[in-house]
């Protein structure tokens, strides 16, 4: 039987590619790279959406809100082995005008969701959260800087910290996408992994995940 790992998160779960303003493929995007690297023992499916934010509904999008829509992806791609949630580079932006601990906060109200969803699990809960790698400093510079607004880069740094106290917590797994060594963003707007980074990202995770289902 194969073991089912949905990953939850916003654009850099979807794939987005910076530099064509169009998505990785499936042989680029860390999620099926992931797929790939696990071997046929494990089944990788992608819930990625470019804007989702963990809890926040959006004035200028419809649909973005993770806390309203995850209850769909767990049942839709039940029984779940393991859940990855990596979310909360949209939630700095300015219009929501939330502190890092407000986003904590909502990454918090929505583990307790998911933990509670307990027809989506084939067990147990097993639930592992990515700190984005953070947005860096030259976005403010970019075609991004005017529709994400001021302090995006110091609010996405202080995420990590958050996150890990978060599942020390609740007792899930944790990992800092921004400490995988070589790990960046595309340098046209500085808030997108590049081509490398998914590979970074999705060997990294097909080193730690056996260990996370046995």
């Amino acid at each position: 039987m194969k073991k089912t790992i949905l990953c939850f998160g916003d654009s850099n779960t979807h794939g987005y590619n910076s530099q064509t303003d169009g998505r990785f493929s499936e042989e680029e995007r860390w999620t099926c790279l992931l797929d790939e690297m696990l071997g046929t023992d494990y089944r990788v499916l992608e819930e990625g959406l470019s804007g989702r934010t963990i809890c926040f509904d959006d004035p200028l999008f419809e649909g973005l809100n993770g806390f309203t829509s995850i209850f769909q992806a767990m049942m839709t791609h039940e029984p779940l082995d393991l859940l990855i949630i990596m979310l909360g580079t949209n939630d700095v932006k300015s219009r929501f005008h939330a502190t890092p601990q407000n986003i904590a906060k909502g990454m918090e109200r929505l583990l307790k969701k998911a933990f509670n969803t307990t027809e989506a699990w084939r067990d147990q809960p097993n639930i592992l959260i990515i700190a984005p790698a953070p947005i860096e400093p030259e976005y403010r510079f970019t075609f991004v800087g005017g529709e994400m607004g001021e302090d995006c880069d110091t609010k996405s740094r202080a995420l990590a910290p958050l996150y890990e106290d978060i599942c020390h917590r609740y007792g899930c797994h944790f990992l800092d996408a921004g400490q995988i060594t070589g790990i960046r963003m595309h340098p046209k707007d500085h808030m997108h992994l590049d081509k490398a980074s998914h590979q970074l990202l999705a060997s990294t995770l097909a080193k730690k995940i056996p260990a996370l289902l046995d």
